[in-house]
């Protein structure tokens, strides 16, 4: 459905006109400080599946981690131990447990992939349930034509009556604000015999999307069971909405219910990278979460159905003390909420095999690194919830998942330095060829290359299973290797993700880095609007926000050819990647090259050949079977 503004110039809807009776509800701001003990009701048993799903993920890093550690320990200390060997070991095996643990956590999706089993109540035990979409400054048209094939897919489904949406604007400026309530006035206007439709704008977008959805709580969350919160890039078939609030309805002591989004809608060469991983990857990773976390788990901020009344008790967020950027607003509240939801008793686990839930992700790397810095920021914060009183230990593990996802980087950059110079060292030092003590024989220095290759061989396995189990897992199933251009298609693919994430990674690796550090010396990120459409910048702004990258990349290889052609060989993705991230930003930003990979049959996914708005009506017949 497009929707012209020559149609809907003409409409001035009041404000009384696009909004419901309110239906108030209290929402407390948690005390974070204190908790009482067995306050908390059970969220329901898991299964005893979940005990040794958990097992095995701890066991398998702890075993992966230790066994990195050992080699690495064996490769750099053939004689003497330096306080500069303990810290490039030590940061070796913070960094390698981190990608151990995502490895251990594939591995068990893999092993349990198959169809989630869950209990649907009738659709006539569904209670009200209200589709909210929070928007800041996004295009009122895209945004309306998406809710509008989510409403028609949702009286298709005969739940139109079951469902509310609610508009909920952020927006700031006059003129746009003017548009966007002709536009969704135009929406109501059309819907009318489908679905209700609501707009309502704040006058003060206090607390930001968090703000904006409790706002909607603590005003209309009385006439509501349960809500859907989406984003404004969301799309959800009307047999997953539906599903979801039948899966809520049936489990009494269901708070949040997530569903997986896959990422569809992008042409970029980048995007399509993306979509791609995520399609083919993000289901084994899925069920490896979904089968450890249990009732335990985490809300992504979206396309996720909430209890609201279980909401408004337990999520009320309080500012943090400080200063920002660790202090003010929580920025990243969803791991907050979903965790405080917990924390009162309240189920949180995830339908991993729904199907049938989307979004779009950032078209560029420009893009990324914008929506990436505000979730630094946030996932940073979150080092003052470690201590909140009450949490469940898997909940903290979530906030140490995020706080990792971004340490990670400065991590890997600190590890990078500490070799370099103990390779300078190790070239240019006087060796010790006595140390202290009594020795019959002279300590040589030795480079065991054997044990450098068996780490380099261990190195790559665990950061490669995860993609070759996603692999497997899509060969065996005839709609995705079908849709990803067959076998061919999906091992080409794997070699070219496997290259372009060679060459971005290092990118990110300072992109991050730099988001920490600003972070650390107190510069708050604000909250701008994101850019949705996929116009390449211009290359000479991308030399321009590219150039330290570029410098970094040249005094890297150059460093690492003047040690040894040995210590440039082993860094040279990490080199080369630096030294042309402009054109690797550039070249990967551009719809022309992400198309003439589809025509290459790399990256392709199924909804490329049958588009998401195409089959709004259902999610995948074959994903949602467990669900009837």
């Amino acid at each position: 459905m497009a929707l012209s503004v020559d149609k809907i110039v003409d409409i001035a809807p009041s404000k009384d006109d696009l909004l419901p009776p309110e239906s108030r509800l209290d929402m407390p701001v948690q005390d974070l400080r204190h908790w009482a003990p067995g306050k908390a009701l059970p969220a329901g048993r898991d299964r005893s599946s979940v005990h040794v799903c958990r097992w095995f993920v701890f066991s398998a890093t702890l075993a992966l981690t230790g066994l990195g550690t050992y080699e690495i320990y064996q490769v750099i200390s053939p004689a003497d131990i330096t306080w500069l060997q303990v810290i490039f070991a030590a940061l070796f095996a913070v960094t390698f447990a981190w990608i151990s643990f995502a490895c251990a956590s594939a591995m068990l999706g893999f092993l349990c992939m198959r169809k989630q089993r869950y209990v649907l109540a009738d659709l006539a035990d569904v209670k009200r349930t209200a589709l909210l979409m929070p928007v800041y400054h996004e295009d009122p048209e895209t945004v309306a034509e998406a809710l509008a094939r989510m409403g028609r897919a949702l009286a298709k489904e005969m739940a139109g009556d079951k469902f509310d949406i609610f508009v909920l604007s952020d927006s700031r400026d006059a003129v746009h604000i003017r548009h966007e309530a002709q536009v969704f006035a135009k929406l109501r206007q059309d819907l009318r015999d489908e679905i209700q439709v609501y707009y309502r704008r704040r006058p003060d977008n206090h607390h930001k999307k968090a703000g904006n959805i409790s706002d909607f709580v603590t005003r209309w969350g009385g006439a509501y069971e349960a809500m859907i919160v989406l984003d404004a890039d969301s799309m959800m078939a009307g047999k997953t909405l539906v599903t979801l609030a039948r899966a809520m309805a049936a489990d009494p002591k269901a708070g949040i219910i997530q569903s997986l989004p896959m990422l569809h809608n992008r042409w970029t060469l980048y995007a399509r990278m993306q979509q791609f991983a995520g399609r083919v990857y993000g289901p084994i990773v899925a069920n490896g979460l979904a089968a450890w976390h249990g009732r335990d788990g985490n809300y992504w901020g979206h396309n996720a159905i909430i209890r609201v009344k279980a909401f408004a008790e337990s999520a009320g967020l309080p500012e943090l003390q400080g200063r920002k950027p660790f202090g003010g607003h929580i920025m990243s509240h969803d791991f907050v909420e979903a965790a405080l939801m917990r924390r009162s008793g309240w189920a949180v686990y995830m339908l991993s095999g729904l199907g049938g839930s989307y979004e779009e992700t950032p078209p560029n790397l420009i893009e990324l690194a914008a929506r990436d810095r505000r979730w630094s920021q946030g996932n940073l914060q979150h080092i003052k919830l470690l201590n909140v009183k009450g949490l469940h230990w898997v909940s903290r593990l979530h906030f140490l998942q995020g706080i990792m996802s971004y340490l990670a980087s400065p991590l890997w950059l600190f590890l990078l330095m500490t070799g370099l110079v103990l390779s300078t060292v190790a070239k240019y030092a006087q060796p010790n060829y006595f140390p202290e003590g009594f020795t019959l024989f002279p300590a040589w220095p030795v480079f065991d290359p054997e044990r450098a290759l068996r780490l380099f061989t261990l190195t790559m396995a665990v950061l490669f299973v995860p993609k070759i189990l996603g692999i497997i897992a899509a060969i065996f199933d005839p709609e995705l290797r079908r849709g990803c251009g067959g076998v061919t298609g999906l091992i080409k693919s794997l070699f070219a993700e496997s290259i372009l994430s060679a060459l971005l990674s290092p990118i990110m690796m300072l992109i991050q880095s730099g988001f920490v550090l600003d972070i650390l010396l107190g510069r708050d990120s604000g909250w701008k609007a994101q850019k949705r459409t996929e116009e390449a910048p211009p290359f000479t702004e991308l030399l321009y926000k590219h150039a330290w990258h570029i410098i970094a990349g040249v005094l890297v290889g150059v460093l690492a050819f003047l040690i040894t052609m040995q210590t440039f060989l082993w860094l040279s993705p990490i080199v080369l990647g630096l030294a042309l991230s402009a054109v690797v930003s550039w070249s990967t930003g551009l719809v022309s090259v992400g198309r003439s990979a589809h025509d290459w049959n790399v990256f392709r996914i199924p909804e490329e050949s049958k588009p998401v708005f195409e089959n709004m009506d259902g999610a995948s017949p074959e994903r949602l079977a467990a669900a009837e």
